[in-house]
């Protein structure tokens, strides 16, 4: 295969229209802003490393990397570490910065090195990996030294602006075999006003975190006896199946079929798909009547059994297959994170199979989706990322040319920049991944468009063409929304809990004044369910004023207040979640504009 890759971004638009491909480039000042940044969290880890052996003579150091938004070290050390210790940690390290040490870089031999850090291990095993003749560099600062390839500030000044944030438990390199560590992790900026802005963004994501809002909206709950899976309550499953409804209207308007597959195979269906080999560690196996059973942790495998049940024909295809079903992954307690990070879930999964001349049409066609689905949440701050074929791949380099310049053509038709990723498409295709921030900023990968060579040759996949051959068809793995119960947890936060109307768990409270007003209520919430609106009585005998206060903690979006002249004029005083009180209205037109604004998705 053709290793050169310097022309490659020029040779995928030649392929296909012939001029360069819409690629996104940060701004001069952007980048040099953002390297900027790099710089002083790198600095800032190196210094709060020097603190933490400072203060804790018995520490292990292991790595300290920058960050998105900050930096972190990790340490072995004889007890956790306290707030009252990254107080103490932090003041240390601003008697560095006020010393305004430089940094210097060194080039250390490997019995240099290793002497440095003959007692500390974790470097010892860092420097034991580095390949013979690879230069073994390091930084210092006043008397400091940590293994380091750079780049850093020049000098210790230079990190004013920082903050230590929290500590967490993290196993050295990942791994739940090796020592579980002590994890610092702390923020830095180039300016105290950036350093302020972005910890008021961290309050704010503590008020937003969808696992407080989860109980607090009687949204879902984990418990022991199921570990890092949801349970959810019915204003959960309600927020979840109004999401479903809205992904199966999109699959019928896009030519989608939704289809169910068992959830347990045998274990030589995922021999067959290679995940036995490369995937064995996430998934859960049972055993029953002397055979071994996968339960499956994704759904392409299914997906090709369903498309090898019969033979297609050209003209079968495009073959737009959707898959809601619940899947099971095997994460790491360390790694698993309220709705985002679970063991059970289920996807707006979907395998398109089809031939290669319409890869194209199929990837403009999802791109239309997604935008579409942006807009109804109000994600309008997009990045997107086209990864590109690794240097371990299948297939020629016509093929992948063909490949990429398909999928940036379907980026070009929409008229999306992005940003080309060199070596990390995987080995069986490249790929589109779509991130979108929310509403205080933070970036979250969702839909994800990947192309793959290596499933239709794993199961002997065909189609007759035109001509009356055998042909491989293409298949398309393609997720919009990605785990549902991770989207939940990303929707949940971008919106804090007050979801728009179509979205609410429930859309109206129906508010008795007293209790001789229940009859009349739960009428009123009859006739707005009969208009397809989601709706609950609060028949408590509680104040009025105590209801109304609930509903508003709730973040319901309409409250309608019901007693003896709402009854005689069979209205109700209506309410809104942001104050405004739309005074007596007609039960129908409540309803009415309930479900309009539901419909309209406002």
């Amino acid at each position: 295969m053709q290793k050169g890759r310097a022309e490659r971004p020029f040779l995928i638009a030649e392929h296909q229209r012939g001029r360069p491909m819409p690629v996104k480039q940060k701004s001069p000042e952007q980048q040099q802003l953002d390297d900027l940044r790099f710089r002083i969290r790198h600095s800032a880890a190196h210094i709060m490393a020097e603190a933490v052996l400072d203060l804790f003579p018995e520490a292990k150091f292991a790595v300290g990397p920058p960050t998105a938004d900050g930096f972190y070290y990790d340490f072995s050390v004889e007890r956790p570490f306290s707030p009252d210790d990254l107080e103490r940690i932090e003041a240390r390290m601003r008697e560095t910065i006020a010393a305004d040490a430089p940094f210097r870089r060194t080039e250390l031999t490997r019995d240099g090195a290793s002497g440095h850090f003959a007692d500390q291990p974790f470097k010892l095993e860092i420097i034991s990996e580095i390949p013979e003749g690879e230069a073994i560099t390091s930084y210092e600062h006043g008397g400091f030294v940590d293994l380091c390839r750079g780049p850093h500030v020049g000098s210790t000044g230079e990190v004013a602006a920082f903050r230590l944030v929290n500590v967490a438990g993290a196993y050295w390199r990942g791994d739940e075999h090796n020592e579980m560590l002590q994890r610092i992790y702390g923020t830095a900026w180039e300016s105290e006003d950036a350093l302020q802005a972005h910890l008021e963004r961290l309050e704010e994501a503590g008020r937003r975190d969808h696992r407080r809002l989860g109980q607090e909206l009687g949204l879902f709950f984990f418990d022991p006896v199921a570990p890092a899976s949801p349970f959810f309550l019915p204003r959960g499953a309600a927020l979840n199946n109004a999401l479903t409804t809205y992904v199966r209207g999109l699959y019928e308007r896009y030519g989608y079929q939704e289809v169910i597959t068992p959830q347990v195979f045998d274990s030589s269906l995922w021999k067959r798909s290679g995940h036995y080999d490369n995937y064995r560690e996430n998934m859960y196996f049972v055993y029953a009547d002397e055979q071994e059973l996968g339960i499956k942790p994704m759904n392409c495998p299914a997906a090709a059994l369903l498309y090898a049940s019969h033979l297609h024909s050209y003209r079968d295809l495009p073959i737009r297959y959707a898959d809601f079903g619940r899947l099971h992954r095997f994460e790491r307690s360390g790694v698993t994170h309220g709705l985002t990070r679970v063991r059970t879930f289920s996807q707006d999964d979907a395998h398109i199979f089809c031939a290669p001349e319409q890869v194209e049409s199929e990837v403009v066609s999802f791109i239309g989706m997604v935008s579409e689905t942006f807009e109804v949440f109000g994600f309008d701050d997009v990045r997107v990322v086209l990864s590109l074929r690794p240097e371990k791949r299948i297939g020629t380099d016509e093929l992948w040319d063909a490949a990429e310049g398909a999928l940036a053509s379907a980026l070009d038709a929409r008229g999306m920049e992005y940003e080309p990723a060199e070596n990390e498409g995987a080995f069986y295709g490249p790929k589109i991944d779509f991130f979108v921030a929310d509403a205080i900023g933070r970036e979250w990968q969702l839909s994800t468009v990947q192309l793959d060579y290596n499933l239709p040759e794993r199961f002997d996949l065909e189609y007759v063409d035109s001509e009356g051959a055998r042909q491989r068809p293409v298949v398309i793995h393609r997720a919009m929304l990605g785990s549902i119960e991770r989207f939940l947890g990303v929707v949940i936060e971008h919106f804090g809990g007050a979801f728009p109307v179509w979205l609410a768990p429930v859309q109206a409270e129906v508010i008795p004044i007293a209790d001789r007003h229940v009859e009349y209520a739960e009428s009123v919430r009859s006739r707005l369910e009969a208009a397809g609106v989601r709706a609950h009585v609060d028949a408590r005998s509680e104040r009025m004023n105590a209801k109304i206060r609930d509903a508003q903690l709730m973040k319901t979006p309409y409250m309608l207040v019901v007693g003896d002249k709402e009854a005689e004029a069979e209205g109700a005083a209506v309410r809104l979640r942001s104050g405004e009180d739309l005074g007596l209205l007609p039960v129908a037109d409540v309803a009415s504009r309930i479900a309009d604004e539901a419909a309209r998705r406002a």
